[in-house]
């Protein structure tokens, strides 16, 4: 047959996806910039709807394709590689706020600096104590992301959908708890995120983190209702595969911040 396919790729069809994100992301940008100067959340919001759309939609087609043999061995590699290079990505993002933290932590600015150095935390920075709250909150993210590895294990070892389940669902409600003691945690903060360089540092690492935290249950929430509607199976199931490593590299951040920012940077 001459339009038989005789190779393991996956040719996707032309898409306007790619175009219809690029619109909502730039004007999710310029209604940010309109909202900071007063002009109102609107151009913003429509930019945001559009960009959940596109998501949505892109990822039901990939699903799709999935579901219909597209998806070969030789592409389901390919596709591991690029969620491997989004998280080097990701990882690449933190280095930075991780950079600002130790510079300004090792060489802190004083009232006439730079002739002067002055000192970390600065004068009147009231920190966390990292053996309450944090620590409590360090656990429940650990705790996490061993349910998430008992969930992986059970389908890819296993073919154990029931035990798959209750470690999505654990791991879902534990990473739903580290986000409401973050929050809680942020409330009784003795210092904010404005006029000084240690509040401002802290709520930008953190406060970026805790928003992949919110993603990456979006993510594992996703591939339960996934598993409950038998999108998954032993051989084939790269989108949890997917979410597992986004939620362990969320795990290890965190113990980065909570070892660099909460103990050695107090």
């Amino acid at each position: 047959m001459a339009h038989a396919k005789n190779h393991d790729y996956h040719i996707l069809a032309p898409s306007w996806w790619p175009f219809l994100g690029s619109v909502g992301g730039f004007f999710m940008l310029f209604g940010a910039v309109l909202w900071m100067h007063d002009s109102g959340p609107w151009v913003f919001l429509i930019g945001l709807v559009a960009v959940l759309y596109v998501m949505f939609g892109w990822w039901a087609d990939v699903v799709a394709e999935s579901k219909v043999g597209d998806h070969t061995p030789v592409v389901q590699i390919g596709l591991r590689y690029g969620f491997i290079l989004f998280i080097m990505s990701e990882v690449m993002f933190f280095a930075a706020w991780f950079w600002t933290f130790f510079k300004h932590a090792m060489y802190p600015m004083g009232p006439e600096s730079p002739a002067v150095d002055g000192v970390w935390p600065p004068a009147g920075i009231e920190t966390f104590d990292p053996w309450h709250l944090p620590l409590i909150n360090t656990l429940i993210l650990l705790c996490s992301g061993c349910a998430a590895t008992w969930a992986h294990h059970a389908l890819a070892h296993e073919d154990n959908r029931e035990d798959m389940k209750w470690g999505l669902i654990i791991a879902v409600a534990l990473g739903a708890i580290f986000t409401v003691f973050q929050a809680y945690e942020y409330s009784h903060a003795a210092f904010g995120f404005a006029g000084n360089i240690y509040g401002a540092t802290f709520f930008m690492a953190t406060g970026f983190h805790g928003f992949h935290v919110v993603i990456g249950t979006i993510f594992l929430l996703v591939c339960l209702l996934r598993l409950n509607a038998g999108h998954f199976t032993k051989e084939k199931h790269v989108g949890f595969e997917a979410a597992a490593w986004y939620w362990h590299f969320v795990d290890v951040v965190w113990l980065f911040l909570f070892a660099a920012v909460y103990i050695w940077g107090q």
